[in-house]
């Protein structure tokens, strides 16, 4: 989740519903200018017990984030705690229950994003071997319950916290227990905002399948290859799902700020402080009429944040968040901005993919989404077959995609060999999942302790 900043302009007080639009309409770019930028969270755990840190406890988390300021990171504060910290690769920030994030740089190729995800798990251990920590890449933590976990010194997150449950029965556990690798992608007009939205919205399942890496709850198989996505399945129905509405006539900004500002509302950041406005109206702040600030109406960093606190497959801010991919080994972290950018970054790609996806009803979509985190690839796929068969499809045209882009390292590799993770596992039909619950059964005897070791960075 973000951590907040202030950018130019923010403090700026909305006027109109035009202030709001005009978020979406300064994400434009022409195609020069279109970066890559990710996100990858990883468990933090003690190497003697397994056990998550707390943030205040020797060699914990605190300890972990003032390690990170030895490689020119800065710190970021809130109530006196260091809570993120800042550096030229990004950001680095908590999840809920201490869960690692790098929010990394927006860059030009995935080159530059695997090298940079490489500087970070440097970092990461070793700062572990100092502390005694080990950061694990899963999308679901494999033996925790939600007791056993600590809860990070964010003002937003004590809001959260106190609000999930009234609205669902995981959203707890899509707090403290789960991790995820993103993509933020450009967009370069309005247009090219919407198809864009419609093609990754309609085959973020397909991602689900094919980075599936959370089949373990509380130490035992949970019937699902993606726990974590099942998860969002009932975190909070007013700001999760697959949108249908992206994939009517007129979709554009005008229609997700409608969507937007009819999500509940989480909190308001003033003078240091998040003020807790769980469930009220957007729309009655604008109007002046918010009960915890009466009087008073929104600046453009409130709507930013709002857009923040919305959760669905696919999310606008001032770029397209790909929100449905499990967290996973460095192989894979590389290999999602690989796959998004195969598929969106090339105009005939792009209009490829929306031949296979454009016929889907919106009730094939959402029975896609519910199927993927179950059955991962073996889930049946619209208009007949698997998803394994709709996944080969689909990287082979994103495969194209990164070809044409023709964006090669030093050594004049492109970009398409990051793919070769995805392509193993869509070939096989084998999820990380599959192979986790193979070892359980199998060498692992039942216990699934293993998995820190093995899934370990």
């Amino acid at each position: 989740m973000s951590t907040r900043t202030e950018g130019a302009g923010d403090s700026a007080t909305i006027e109109s519903r035009a202030d709001l639009v005009a978020v979406f309409e300064r994400g434009e770019k022409p195609r020069s200018q279109w970066r890559i930028g990710t996100e990858h969270e990883k468990f933090v755990f003690r190497l003697a017990d397994r056990r998550a840190p707390s943030y205040d406890e020797p060699g914990g988390i605190r300890d972990l984030l003032l390690g990170f300021t030895r490689f020119g990171w800065k710190p970021v504060e809130e109530g006196g705690n260091i809570i993120a910290l800042a550096g030229p690769d990004g950001g680095i920030s908590l999840e809920p229950a201490g869960q690692l994030e790098l929010s990394g740089a927006p860059l030009r190729t995935i080159h530059e994003t695997c090298a940079e995800v490489g500087r970070h798990l440097f970092q990461c251990r070793e700062l572990g071997e100092e502390l005694g920590l080990g950061f694990l890449g899963l999308g679901f933590h494999p033996t925790a319950a939600r007791a056993d976990l600590p809860v990070m010194p964010k003002g937003r997150y004590a809001i959260m916290l106190r609000h999930m449950p009234k609205v669902g029965s995981l959203g707890l556990d899509m707090m403290l227990r789960t991790c995820t690798t993103q993509v933020n992608l450009d967009y370069a007009s309005e247009a090219d905002m919407v198809k864009k939205f419609r093609v990754s919205l309609a085959l973020q399942p397909v991602a689900t399948a094919l980075f599936a890496n959370s089949p373990f709850t509380e130490g035992k198989p949970n019937g699902f290859r993606s726990f974590r996505a099942h998860v969002w399945t009932d975190t909070d129905a007013s700001r999760t799902g697959m949108l249908p509405f992206v994939f009517e006539e007129g979709f554009g900004y005008e229609r997700y700020c409608d969507y937007a500002l009819d999500v509940p509302m989480y909190f308001v950041f003033r003078n240091g402080r998040y003020i807790d406005c769980a469930g009220e109206s957007f729309r009655a702040f604008m109007d002046g009429r918010l009960p915890q600030l009466p009087g008073e109406r929104p600046t453009r960093g409130d709507w930013k944040d709002h857009l923040s606190t919305a959760f669905p497959e696919v999310r606008m801010k001032s770029f397209l968040e790909m929100r449905g991919a499990d967290g996973g080994p460095q192989g894979r972290i590389c290999a999602l901005p690989a796959f998004w950018v195969g598929l969106l970054y090339d105009g005939t790609a792009l209009d490829a993919a929306w031949d296979l996806v454009r016929g889907w009803t919106a009730e094939e979509r959402e029975a896609l989404r519910r199927a993927a985190p179950r059955h991962g690839l073996a889930a049946a796929a619209p208009g007949g077959g698997t998803l394994q068969t709709l996944a080969l499809e689909v990287l082979a045209i994103a495969e194209a995609g990164l070809q044409r882009r023709a964006a090669l390292d030093a050594g004049g590799a492109s970009e398409a060999g990051f793919l070769e993770p995805l392509w193993e596992t869509a070939r096989s039909g084998q999820t990380l999942a599959d192979r986790w619950l193979e070892r359980f059964h199998g060498a692992w005897g039942g216990d699934v302790t293993p998995v820190f070791a093995e899934a370990r960075f």
